[in-house]
């Protein structure tokens, strides 16, 4: 029977690691190997919640879909969720645990090492085989000596280590050579080979570049990954946010636009991830009062804080043009924190300490904010149709004084083409999601028809597509070599290590 474990690390956030995990994860599940994800400290404003009430990157969540397993605390142990340039809420085997500074985290580290090394190992004794991923880079030499999430962990349980470089930036020769020569030699005797991630071109120009990279590391390159346009998956940071995207042609006359606002805290921004999914819906995200002038509909997306990017709306000058929006009947829709902005107040004592602060004033409802997180996955409908996706993740609870529901029984508010919601998830239920785009349709007089295809099976071919670049363009039987037995003996020093 295969046993092991293999880390993904990567020269910089947004290189590929998630990408490569979960392209591990579904081309084992599809071997026959029970397999699971794992990422000991993600950093990510994108999260959801498991079926058991634990908040997880959403990476992971989405990696454990393409290994076919269920979702858990323990992929994920330690979530940092910045609410700040310079403080984060630390969520921790998916619950709330403290709100750090940069500075102050670090004295937590080495508890929350052990915490994720009884995660690893419970994963290890459950599972056949563990794909790590790790975070940023290993390379940040600022940060090794209190490392929990890359060579730090990788030198503890012994993991054999890919670097995944992204060509498509550039550099990715001295991105992968740099990243191995700031490594002391124990760590440098974990990292076993490259892969490059985000090719385009003619592979016969890179194939010298490698057989150098080789010739200075020892080390070979075990694969590369051509560049596929908007995979879409569900992305850790906003680096990934593909904009102004329509993936597939419309069935009906007309096309749906729809403007997403950008806040700089903005969270769980795969909520709109299923408007693509459907033909003929363009979505874009924005940041200024022009690029909402030809939506059909505007999403205010969830937010880490909620009052700091309410000010950011009306710095922008945005305030107006909804208000203009929600007085001609024209859709604007709130998720989350995005709904306690259309609100008539928010009383904030715990995420900003702004104390009470006047919101937009455009749905019959106020926001106070507790010390308590509200992590739940509940389930209603929407003019009937069955809403089965939807998931919650907020301090601020929202009291209802007028309009009308949006889910059975009695969630979110809607007054006129205004709709606010705390269910994230929601536009992932077919039913839900089709109804709803259909009267934003009519609102805007738009020939526009839904698919019929549903997110799920979109989801799951994004992750097949996933699934087929590992078999096809990942050395396979030198990464089982890594997972079973281990980095080989014998692998060179790179000078000059970390100062």
């Amino acid at each position: 029977m295969m046993r092991g474990a293999l880390l993904v690390a990567g020269t910089t956030s947004d290189a590929g690691k998630s990408v490569v995990t979960a392209g591990l994860c579904r081309w084992l599940a599809r071997e026959g190997v029970r397999v699971a994800p794992f990422k000991a400290q993600n950093m990510s404003l994108n999260s959801t919640v498991t079926a058991d009430g634990a908040e997880i990157g959403r990476a992971q969540a989405m990696q454990a879909a393409a290994a076919r397993v269920a979702p858990e605390a323990a992929m994920n142990p330690v979530l940092l969720k910045p609410g700040s340039e310079r403080t984060s809420q630390v969520v921790v085997l998916g619950k709330p645990w403290a709100d750090v500074s940069a500075v102050s985290y670090r004295e937590h580290k080495a508890a929350l090492l052990e915490v994720a090394l009884e995660c690893l190992a419970d994963l290890r004794s459950r599972y056949d085989v563990v794909i790590c991923e790790g975070a940023g880079s290993p390379a940040e030499i600022n940060l090794r000596g209190t490392d929990i999430a890359n060579m730090g962990l990788a030198r503890l349980a012994r993991l054999p280590v890919l670097v995944v470089g992204d060509i498509d930036r550039g550099g990715v020769f001295a991105s992968m050579f740099g990243t191995l020569a700031l490594l002391d030699a124990q760590d440098q005797a974990l990292v076993a080979g490259f892969v490059v991630n985000k090719f385009r071109g003619d592979g016969a120009l890179l194939a010298p570049g490698l057989r150098m990279l080789e010739q200075l590391t020892g080390r070979p390159t075990l694969g590369v990954l051509p560049w596929i346009r908007a995979l879409q998956l569900d992305a850790e940071d906003s680096l990934d946010l593909v904009a102004g995207v329509a993936s597939l042609p419309p069935v009906g006359a007309d096309v749906l636009r729809v403007s997403v606002l950008r806040f700089p805290r903005m969270s769980n921004w795969t909520d709109v991830d299923a408007l693509r999914s459907e033909p003929g819906v363009l979505v874009r995200f924005a940041s200024t009062p022009q690029e909402l002038a030809d939506a059909d509909l505007v999403v205010l997306p969830g937010t880490r804080a909620t009052v700091s990017d309410l000010s950011w709306l009306r710095s922008r000058g945005l305030e107006a043009p909804l208000a203009r929006r929600a007085a001609d009947q024209r859709p604007v829709l709130g998720i989350c924190g995005g709904y306690q902005m259309l609100g008539g107040a928010i009383d904030d004592d715990v995420e900003s300490e702004a104390g009470r602060v006047e919101a937009l004033g455009l749905l019959p409802v106020r926001t106070s904010f507790a010390r308590e997180k509200v992590l739940e996955r509940p389930q209603g409908t929407y003019r009937g149709h069955p809403v089965t996706t939807a998931y919650e993740i907020h301090h601020g609870v929202v009291e209802v004084e007028g309009g009308s529901p949006v889910f059975e029984p009695s969630e979110g508010c809607r007054t006129g083409a205004v709709t606010g919601t705390v269910w994230h998830g929601a536009l992932e239920s077919d039913g839900m999601r089709r109804a709803y785009l259909a009267e934003v349709a009519q609102a805007a007089g738009r020939r526009w028809l839904p698919g019929d295809t549903s997110f799920e099976t979109v989801r799951q071919a994004r992750l097949d597509a996933l699934g087929d670049l590992v078999a096809d363009h990942l050395d396979t039987a030198a990464v089982l070599r890594l997972i079973t037995s281990g980095v080989p003996d014998g692998l060179p020093f790179v000078p000059p290590g970390p100062p």
